[in-house]
């Protein structure tokens, strides 16, 4: 059971395995790699950047190269029951950067916003995506061949605390973009121009409003 877990795992997180031919479909690890790696790029582009208001096209570059992973990961269903929770861990963290890509781009045409409050939203994003990826490196740590001292149920508890941590990191991800996109609608409903910002934003939003 411990070598099937270890197994598992090192598909999932590319630990272990060579590319195929058909990765797109045969080899989820590199699906996930992908995924991961796109995050933390987005995360060092995010922080480097001495406006980054004016550098967010370079997170859109970005987040769109790593967006072909997490669209053949979510297609990918032939994995062992335990696996499934390690892939859908890996696909929230492409999740809430696709939270954040979409939804920002909608800030930057809002007029409501400073340059200011956009870095200021633009920081909030990248600190929750880098939080939630850092969640990433416990659930690696449970495949490394040296921890021989864990039982399997220990290994699996370490899946199902980072996919809980994850979950809450993506659900507060969209909660924080809908309270900033409730800060738009407040100041235009004052300015009696609510009829843009549902056009802008759509009416998804409305219940935190």
């Amino acid at each position: 059971m411990r070598t099937k877990i270890i197994l598992l795992f090192s598909a999932c997180l590319l630990l272990a395995g060579t590319a195929r031919a058909q990765w797109v479909v045969s080899d989820p690890g590199n699906l996930a790699q992908g995924i991961i790696n796109a995050s933390k790029n987005i995360i060092h582009t995010s922080k480097t950047a001495t406006n980054m208001v004016s550098n967010f096209q370079e997170t859109v570059k970005i987040y769109e190269q790593g967006k072909k992973y997490y669209d053949a990961l979510k297609s990918v269903n032939n994995l062992v029951k335990d696996a499934v929770k390690v892939r859908n861990t890996i696909l929230m963290i492409g999740e809430i950067s696709d939270i954040y890509v979409t939804n920002f781009q909608l800030m930057l045409r809002d007029e409501n916003y400073t340059a200011e409050e956009l870095s200021a939203i633009a920081f909030g994003y990248t600190k929750l995506l880098e939080e939630s990826n850092d969640v990433l490196k416990e659930m690696k740590d449970v495949v490394n061949i040296t921890t021989l001292s864990m039982t399997d149920k220990e290994r699996m508890d370490v899946v199902d605390r980072c996919y809980n941590r994850v979950r809450r990191y993506r659900n507060l991800v969209m909660y924080y973009t809908n309270k900033n996109i409730s800060v738009s609608y407040l100041r235009s409903r004052k300015k009696n121009d609510m009829d843009r910002v549902l056009a802008l934003y759509g009416s998804r939003n409305e219940r935190y409003w």
